[in-house]
């Protein structure tokens, strides 16, 4: 998933940690951003640095509609999302 894609994506600090759910459109620059802590806030607050998923829209409107589903919805329902493509909660930051 290489330059812009407007996507979905979920953080973790380990597995069964600390969730974080968020939008971009660039998924690249904004996973590094989260892993440098280059802006203050709640991922580096409680050391979110982990990619655990991902989803990509062919808009931008589709990816925050979807974004704010998933952070309206259960952590559960996240846990399930993440754990049925990366059940040992790999950071998948790599294969960006």
């Amino acid at each position: 998933m290489e330059g812009k894609q407007p996507c979905v994506y979920i953080m973790a600090s380990m597995k069964n940690g600390t969730l974080y759910v968020g939008v971009t459109s660039n998924l690249s620059q904004r996973i590094h951003a989260h892993k440098i802590n280059a802006v203050p806030g709640f991922t580096q607050k409680y050391n979110v640095h982990k990619l655990v998923y991902t989803e990509s829209y062919e808009t931008m409107m589709e990816a925050i509609l979807r974004e704010k589903q998933l952070k309206a919805g259960s952590r559960s329902k996240k846990i399930y999302l993440i754990e049925k493509d990366n059940p040992e909660w790999l950071d998948i930051s790599d294969k960006l």
